[in-house]
């Protein structure tokens, strides 16, 4: 279903009973972002929200694609895994043999819908051309400053046009724009992504690099500038086929060379001179529920600002999971699977990415499994596949276990897994944002093969487990005072043998030395990894501890075998310091809402219009923070 503007979005939301308009003034500096955190975490309350009064001409607009059902709705489907069945249906039919004429003409109703599919640039000025800004002036938007630490205020949902200056292909991508003066902000150009690359081919050419900027218009073009595309196929060509309507373009006013969504809601056009110096962006509260810490990034200048009569500006938070963020992964989970498995990895029958992963930290896999070391061979090939070079930690099982169903599936790999010989460590590219590195977008991955194994895989038999009798986490916390403590819930209720373990850390090697000596207790027989986490975490809420454990971990560096037979895996998810583990990069803050804010947002909600007072998810973390800087004293 194809959306002519972000008006006519709010209109199909509030029809649904999806929107929230909030008439009260809220300020977009922390209200706004403290407010949309406690309805987004709130399933039964969770709206998208329409601040009408931002203090500026234009209403706001957020959480608008954040549960499964707007998420559909946007996309013009009933269920995320329809679009995948769409792409598989649509492909096998242009890639199936083609005997005669008539199998042939046959294939032209698809070619036409391809046709149909495809942007096309528009003579003339669009409806994002409406009213053109006398003077370019962020300051007239109701840009957000999200979190308290924040470097400033942020452009958090911008579809960022570039091209290549050689081949003249165009890319549009998702990257934060922190606002530093009226004309300027930073490009957050991570140095794997595609508008890096092309700002790199303009400065070894010398020239300055044209810009822009789309806001709003279709929440498809939105979810297209998420999308881990090829860098040859067009993010509009996506769109089209994802609305079933082409995406129409013109030229931008001042960057005649950038094309823009004709019924986007704003447009930002400008530059990024190459010659210039960088600037020293951030911290942002991000995806992970960590700060990224400042760097050096390009200055954009903007040369026009242009907008719709009716336009209203789209923003998005990102933080501690769940967010909005987390739904547009979602569908890109269920939608690219069809191209996975057909040209990379046909083995694969379903892909999860838990949001305790935040995306790539965390991927579970099923395939159909016909032969030995078979998981390996998927393993290699997921590492391999565009963004899921960044995956961290990959989960294999069998094609027929449901990769939901966290228990059962839990309970399957571990039957399958033998720690000491199924487990697979290696190193490569990692997300810039991941904090646990020892060097900056580099560092270490773990493969779970939880796949049954064949004949040729076994070394030792696999026996089942059950948690000895005698177990008792007050004993262990007793022998170990450095253990705050023990979830043993897993291994009691389930018979998962996984003990998750909280621990105070005071000397070098400790987790490691603790994992040694609590594996050579009797107690501990059948256990197969032990999760350790630092103490202020609290282990009894275990998708908080696995979100700081993949945040914190970086499974090359960070794990050890312990046990008589070294088959126990002990994973260290603890905080890494240069004084306790030698760990040379800054450490980041865990991000939190700050007291004045959740007591301004606490004395408005009456006026909100949003029922019961929500509590701030922040006070849940307020004992976590180290301290209240987004980056965190590395020395101790």
């Amino acid at each position: 279903m194809a959306h002519r503007s972000l008006r006519a979005w709010i209109d199909t939301l509030e029809k649904a009973g999806e929107l929230v308009r909030i008439k009260t003034f809220v300020d977009p500096v922390l209200e706004m972002a403290e407010i949309t955190d406690r309805v987004s975490k709130t399933p039964d309350r969770n709206k998208a929200l329409l601040f009408e009064n931002t203090g500026t001409a234009f209403p706001l607009l957020i959480n608008s694609m954040g549960s499964e059902r707007r998420m559909c709705m946007a996309l013009g489907v009933e269920k995320l895994d329809d679009v995948a069945k769409n792409i598989e249906e649509l492909f096998s039919k242009l890639s199936s043999p083609k005997h005669t004429i008539l199998d042939k003409l046959s294939m032209l109703p698809q070619l036409s819908k391809f046709a149909s599919w495809m942007p096309k640039v528009v003579s003339g000025k669009g409806a994002c051309q409406e009213v053109v800004m006398s003077t370019p002036d962020l300051g007239a938007l109701p840009i957000l400053k999200c979190w308290p630490k924040d470097g400033g205020r942020f452009i958090t949902l911008p579809a960022i046009h570039t091209k290549d200056p050689n081949t003249g292909i165009r890319n549009i991508g998702m990257y934060r724009m922190q606002v530093f003066t009226k004309d300027m902000t930073g490009m957050h150009w991570h140095k794997h992504k595609v508008s890096a690359k092309h700002y790199n081919e303009y400065k070894k050419l010398g020239k300055r690099m044209p810009v822009a900027v789309a806001l709003g218009g279709d929440p498809i073009y939105t979810y297209a500038a998420t999308a881990p595309l090829p860098e040859n196929v067009d993010e509009y060509m996506l769109a089209g086929f994802l609305r079933k309507k082409r995406v129409e373009l013109v030229n931008c006013l001042t960057q005649p060379e950038i094309q823009v969504p004709a019924d986007a809601d704003f447009i930002i056009e400008g530059y990024v001179d190459t010659d210039e110096e960088l600037i020293w962006e951030g911290p942002f509260g991000d995806h992970t529920g960590y700060y990224s810490l400042p760097d050096w990034y390009p200055r954009f200048h903007v040369t026009a600002i242009t907008h719709r009569r009716d336009a209203v500006y789209p923003a998005t938070i990102v933080g501690i999971p769940p967010q909005e963020d987390a739904w547009l992964g979602k569908a890109t989970e269920r939608i690219f699977l069809a191209p996975i498995k057909m040209t990379m990895v046909p083995e694969i029958t379903d892909m999860h990415m838990p949001i305790e992963g935040v995306f790539h930290n965390l991927v579970i896999a099923t395939i159909n499994k016909e032969y030995a070391g078979q998981g390996q061979k998927v393993m290699n090939a997921m590492w391999g596949a565009g963004q899921m070079m960044f995956n961290k930690i990959l989960v294999l099982a069998d094609g027929n276990v449901d990769v939901a169903d966290y228990r059962k599936l839990a309970q399957y790999v571990f039957n399958n897994v033998n720690p000491a010989t199924d487990i697979y460590f290696s190193q490569g590219p990692m997300d810039v944002l991941d904090h646990s590195c020892s060097k900056l977008g580099f560092g270490g991955k773990m493969c779970i093969d939880g796949t049954r194994k064949w004949e040729e895989e076994i070394t030792q038999p696999l026996m089942p487990f059950k948690l000895s009798a005698s177990f008792s986490p007050d004993n262990l916390q007793k022998m170990f005072p450095e253990i705050t403590s023990v979830n043993e819930i897993l291994a009691r209720k389930w018979d998962i043998p996984v003990l998750i373990v909280e621990i105070k850390k005071t000397r070098k090697h400790q987790v490691e030395h603790v994992h040694h000596s609590i594996c050579g207790l009797p107690d501990m027989q059948g256990f197969k990894m032990v999760l350790y986490v630092e103490h202020s975490v609290g282990t009894a809420d275990i998708a908080d501890a696995l979100w700081r454990l993949c945040n914190n971990l970086d499974p090359k560096r960070d794990h050890f075998y312990g046990g008589e037979k070294k088959n126990v895996l002990g994973l260290d998810g603890t905080r890494k310091t240069k004084e306790l583990d030698g760990f040379d990069r800054p450490w980041p803050n865990i991000i939190a809402a700050d007291d004045a804010t959740i007591e301004v947002v606490d004395s408005k909600w009456n006026n909100l219009g949003l029922g019961q007072l929500i509590p701030s998810p922040s006070l849940k973390y307020k004992g976590q923070l180290y301290g209240l800087e987004a980056e965190v004293n590395n020395e101790n």
